[in-house]
């Protein structure tokens, strides 16, 4: 059997958590685990010879880091949950000396900017009315309340609802910022992964029951063909292969809308992974080049979350301070 080494990035967010305990199930992989704090939890999922402190994701020497490594300790893949570190490793995948986990430069440049995405999709499925927060952009005929959220930037962090014209004209001005008509419906989280034709493999929409700190800490999977039909549309659209998260909204006429496209693993993929779709392992085996199914279809399961304790002695902990 040919064993191969994985490299995980983020291993403090619930996302490399969730990514590191699925890869441990194989017993054809090595996972190693890294992230800028020594206090990340899922660094004490593995060995103590395979915990490794990077670089923050922005930090001028993070991809020569990350490079380093590779070479160290002969790393086949690489698997990022963090946004941030994602167009740094793109731009220098040839370089990485180990496959990448993740879509292409073009596809993450256009997922990581809300304006360009909703340009993408336009056309392919439904997305909000979206004008740049100019002053042009907020004389259009809004219906009040409006979003304005960063045109980059992951979570809800700068998503602010205005609620009336004067407030959104005193604001014009700032291109880095876009505006959306506010949807009132249910939000749904799809994870999707895409083959390397990018044909769409899996789309397991999510309730988003019960949210704290932009995490789900509550939901259940769901059967809907409109929510896995749209979030495979937008997929496609941006270009992405591997694995990427949609998040969709019901819009005032019933049909789901776009609010944005995560191009990496989502912190709720335990969910995903339980419904029977194990993105984490296929999105390696994509980047290994190893044969995935055409299809993996999922169950209908809910889940609630709770928070778990990992001890160990103190002289196991990288970084105390």
């Amino acid at each position: 059997m040919t064993v191969s080494r994985v490299l995980v990035t983020g291993a403090g967010g619930p996302a490399g958590v969730a990514v590191i305990r699925s890869l441990l199930k194989r017993d054809d992989l090595e996972v190693f685990a890294a992230d800028m704090d020594g206090w990340a939890s899922a660094l004490y999922l593995v060995p103590a010879e395979r915990r490794r402190i990077i670089p923050a994701g922005l930090a001028p020497e993070f991809v020569d880091a990350i490079i380093a490594l590779v070479a160290e300790d002969a790393i086949d893949v690489i698997v990022s949950t963090v946004d941030a570190e994602l167009p740094g490793l793109a731009d220098r995948r040839a370089e990485l000396g180990a496959e990448l986990a993740a879509p292409s430069a073009e596809a993450l440049h256009t997922t990581l900017d809300k304006w360009l995405l909703m340009q993408a999709v336009e056309g392919k499925a439904r997305i909000p009315h979206t004008e740049l927060l100019t002053q042009e952009g907020a004389e259009y005929d809004w219906v009040f309340p409006v979003i304005v959220k960063p045109r980059s930037g992951a979570g809800s962090r700068g998503v602010h609802l205005v609620h009336t014209r004067a407030e959104l004209e005193a604001a014009a001005g700032d291109t880095s910022q876009i505006i959306q008509e506010n949807l009132p419906g249910d939000e749904f989280s799809v994870d999707v992964i895409l083959g390397a034709d990018g044909h769409v493999i899996s789309a397991v929409p999510r309730l988003r029951a019960r949210v704290d700190s932009g995490v789900a800490v509550a939901g259940r999977t769901v059967h809907r063909a409109e929510l896995e039909d749209t979030a495979a549309a937008c997929a496609i659209a941006a270009g992405l292969v591997g694995v990427a998260n949609v998040q969709l909204r019901y819009a005032t006429d019933g049909t789901p809308a776009l609010l944005e496209i995560n191009p990496r693993f989502s912190g709720s993929m335990p969910l995903t992974v339980a419904a029977g779709v194990d993105m984490p392992s296929l999105a390696v085996d994509l980047a290994l080049g190893r044969e995935l199914p055409h299809t993996v279809p999922f169950q209908e399961i809910a889940v609630t979350r709770f928070l778990e304790d990992i001890f160990l002695p103190v002289d196991e902990i990288i970084a105390s301070s």
